[in-house]
């Protein structure tokens, strides 16, 4: 069974032009400790939270009729947690974060909450549940203890373009539309924004092949309007040096390609 609740709290955002993305919240969230009966912890995921939400208040200040912004949904499928709605929802208002709506789902109905609720990009801390997401053709990245060291002043997001190169040996085309579409809407955000001071960030990795795949996944990149802040050909070395030093906020693979290699 899934239950959605809207946040009263905060403006709703214009469902035609926004960007829906769902973290679970025991990815920001941790319950089992506070500052008090009604307050939980913060989890791995806050800085993540604070990042898109400035990306929104940027876009306001630019433009206060913007529509294009990101709009938030907070998944529960823990049976713990779910027990704690309540005290969920107070955290997010203890802390000001900009939830929209919150989704409490049973682990086996929670693929239906990211449908029902329209989610573009899913974000967790559980690997099956990323893989879940990914193969009912929502996009999703994995998220790891290192975003909680993220900047959360600004929103950092790298693309891996082997994966935009060779789109062949990912999903489904379906799946590869609503990817193509979110990396759309991420581009036309940093579009608002001038090349410096930028809320929004985006980083270009390939992992294998030469400058060749790097200028292909730029070409492609751009021709769906999204000019990437950095660019990096790592010719075959490992990612991981290269992913702590920029500390992205996570990682999209238009295969759905866990990129921790």
């Amino acid at each position: 069974m899934v239950s959605t609740i809207q946040n009263t709290d905060v403006k709703q955002k214009d469902a035609a032009r926004a960007a829906v993305v769902a973290v679970t919240s025991r990815a920001v969230f941790d319950c089992g400790v506070g500052g008090g009966d009604d307050v939980c912890g913060v989890g791995v995921a806050f800085p993540l939270l604070q990042a898109l939400q400035r990306v929104n208040e940027r876009l306001l200040e630019e433009n206060p009729a913007e529509s294009l912004l990101f709009d938030v949904v907070l998944i529960t499928t823990s049976s713990q947690q779910q027990q704690q709605s309540s005290r969920i929802s107070s955290s997010t208002r203890h802390y000001g974060l900009e939830v929209s709506r919150f989704c409490f789902s049973s682990e086996e109905d929670f693929i239906e909450s990211l449908l029902t609720n329209g989610v573009q990009l899913f974000l967790t801390t559980d690997r099956n549940e990323a893989t879940q997401a990914s193969q009912s053709g929502v996009l999703s990245a994995l998220l790891d203890q290192q975003i909680a060291s993220c900047p959360p002043e600004q929103l950092r997001v790298m693309f891996c373009g082997d994966a935009i190169v060779q789109p062949d040996t990912g999903p489904t085309p379906a799946s590869r539309q609503v990817a193509q579409s979110f990396s759309t809407q991420l581009g036309e955000m940093r579009q608002r924004f001038g090349v410096f001071n930028s809320p929004l960030s985006i980083v270009l990795v390939t992992s294998r092949g030469g400058r060749e795949s790097c200028s292909g996944a730029l070409q492609k990149l751009r021709s769906r309007g999204v000019s990437v802040d950095e660019a990096y050909c790592l010719a075959g070395a490992p990612q991981g040096p290269i992913v702590s030093l920029l500390r992205p906020h996570f990682l999209l693979s238009e295969g759905f390609r866990n990129l921790e290699e």
